[in-house]
């Protein structure tokens, strides 16, 4: 009798650590949805204009967004720029860039770390996603 109460108790034990880590994963993934719908919405209102609903950019104004190494790269750069702005040239798969770009950092962590996932996530590109904690640290050490 001790045995199959025993038995008993490890079986409710295992399942319940089953539906534990059942409900963190669906927490994460509707976080990460949430995040990147959110970062669309973002995108639509921050970004469309330069960089094109497709993520194709201008030529020789504005860079496209679709798996190039300033996307799928560092984060900590990439996070710079949608704070700081960039008012140099850069060349990207062979072509040069140089219309200047205003820096975001009027939007919160949060934005920030939303339309960066969303765009290191869409256009044929696939990432890491970018917390706001991330974003914080970047901020809060970043130089004028």
């Amino acid at each position: 009798m001790k045995k199959i109460i025993g038995a008993t108790i490890l079986i409710i034990g295992f399942l319940s650590n089953s539906n534990a880590q059942i409900k963190k994963k669906t927490l994460v993934a509707k976080t990460s949805t949430n995040q990147l719908a959110t970062g669309k919405i973002l995108y639509a209102k921050h970004c469309v204009a330069c960089h094109q609903a497709d993520g194709g950019g201008v030529m020789g104004l504005n860079p496209p967004l679709i798996k190039t190494d300033y996307v799928l790269g560092d984060k900590k750069r990439l996070i710079n720029i949608i704070l700081k702005g960039l008012d140099q040239e850069i060349e990207i798969d062979g072509e040069t860039y140089a219309n200047p770009m205003p820096g975001l950092s009027h939007l919160s962590d949060q934005e920030v770390a939303d339309v960066l996932s969303y765009i290191r996530n869409n256009f044929g590109n696939k990432a890491s996603l970018i917390s706001p904690a991330e974003v914080k640290v970047i901020r809060a050490t970043k130089t004028k």
